[in-house]
């Protein structure tokens, strides 16, 4: 479903990893991990459509997509290190406002069912300058359930959860899993995963 051949990455003048390549079944996870530098967040915005790779190639379903693939970008849910929030409006209009950019605008009752689920309900109306930074990733994990792309790619997820906040992490990615998709995340967190369902990436190592 989702494959990477001989990729390489770049940041100014200094190559960052090279060769780099996998492949995910429906259903399966790679966890990407390595010390800082060494271009887990660049892997991942490729894979996401954001970036371009310096060399290398990225398939979807067995097609090979061109760098910033209006079809990649369309079929990933990307979270980056950053919620994305703007202060002045509620969790709710935050919640709202990502949907309809990433071109999937649902109805009411379907953003406040998806804040309703990761704990955030009863705040769906505050600003979110007065959330806390683990209230406002779970923002996050309501955009990313209401998305529902086939593909989920996460940069440190876990970045700022308490432990309700992980275990809430980790019940969208089996979710996830469970209905055929692919993730693929930069974490040191276990999440859970099965170890059948999961591939490892170590850049740098």
């Amino acid at each position: 479903m989702l494959e990477a051949h001989d990729l390489a990455g770049r940041r100014g003048h200094a190559d960052l990893f090279a060769g780099v390549g996998f492949r995910l079944a429906a259903g399966e996870a790679l966890v990407v991990t390595g010390p800082n530098g060494t271009g887990k967040t660049t892997l991942l915005r490729m894979l996401a459509g954001l970036s371009a790779p310096a060399a290398g190639e990225i398939r979807l379903n067995g097609n090979k997509v061109a760098p910033y693939s209006q079809e990649l970008r369309s079929s990933v849910a990307y979270a980056g290190h950053l919620p994305a929030l703007k202060d002045e409006l509620t969790a709710e209009e935050n919640l709202s406002s990502l949907v309809q950019l990433a071109g999937a605008p649902v109805a009411v009752p379907e953003l406040r069912a998806a804040l309703d689920a990761v704990a955030l309900g009863r705040r769906r109306n505050l600003p979110a300058r007065v959330l806390s930074a683990g209230q406002r990733r779970r923002i996050g994990l309501a955009r990313l359930a209401v998305l529902r792309r086939p593909v989920l790619v996460l940069d440190e997820p876990a970045t700022a959860l308490d432990a309700a906040g992980i275990d809430l992490l980790a019940k969208l990615v089996h979710e996830h899993l469970d209905r055929g998709g692919v993730a693929v995340l930069a974490t040191h967190q276990s999440l859970g995963l099965e170890p059948e369902r999961v591939r490892s990436l170590v850049l740098g190592g």
